[in-house]
């Protein structure tokens, strides 16, 4: 028997017992009285700014106020032309990056937003500064809930996305920005 054999049939004989998936009841899960809220303050915790707006036309007026860079690509409505295909080099000076999020979660901050509304998966990550707008509506409390309601096996590829880029395990030290967005934005559309 080779030494290979010998790791694997050690591996095999002490294998640990296989449980079953823990039944979570959604009943007792996590409520907060104001999702919109918390959402922000968790947001806001880690590293994000969320801003609200009435509508979207008010969200796209508050955007087109901030200094976004020579370089802005939004797909809210429609993708542009030709994004889907561009390379990570063609994508390196992207300044901003506008998507639409799909749904949003209160307990962490996160928001989901799938390729189709990326345009190009490197987007959110390549960009500079993200800006994802999201309905109210779409806030959930729990990433329970969210996984609940996305379908990845319709729509393909998609991302939860909670903050800006961030790492502590150099030097200790807390960078922002070491392999994706130096900052992000959620404008929540609230319809009151």
């Amino acid at each position: 028997m080779t030494s290979r054999d010998t790791i694997l049939n050690a591996i095999r004989s002490n294998k640990p017992q296989e449980l079953s998936l823990p039944v979570i009841d959604k009943e007792a899960a996590i409520t907060y009285p104001d999702l919109y809220a918390q959402f922000k303050n968790v947001l806001e915790a880690i590293g994000g700014e969320c801003f609200e707006a009435g509508s979207e036309a008010a969200a796209l007026e508050l955007i087109a106020g901030w200094e976004k860079g020579e370089t802005v690509i939004q797909t809210l409505n429609s993708v542009p032309a030709g994004l889907p295909g561009r390379k990570a080099e063609e994508l390196a000076e992207v300044d901003t990056a506008i998507l639409r999020g799909l749904l949003a979660v209160a307990e962490n901050g996160a928001i989901w937003v799938t390729e189709k509304e990326m345009g190009n998966r490197l987007l959110p990550f390549i960009a500079q500064q993200l800006i994802i707008v999201v309905n109210e509506e779409a806030i959930v409390p729990t990433l329970h809930q969210a996984y609940e309601k996305i379908k990845v096996d319709e729509t393909g590829f998609g991302v939860f996305i909670a903050g800006p880029s961030k790492t502590a395990d150099i030097e200790q030290s807390l960078v922002i920005g070491a392999h994706g967005p130096c900052g992000m934005k959620a404008v929540v559309i609230r319809k009151h």
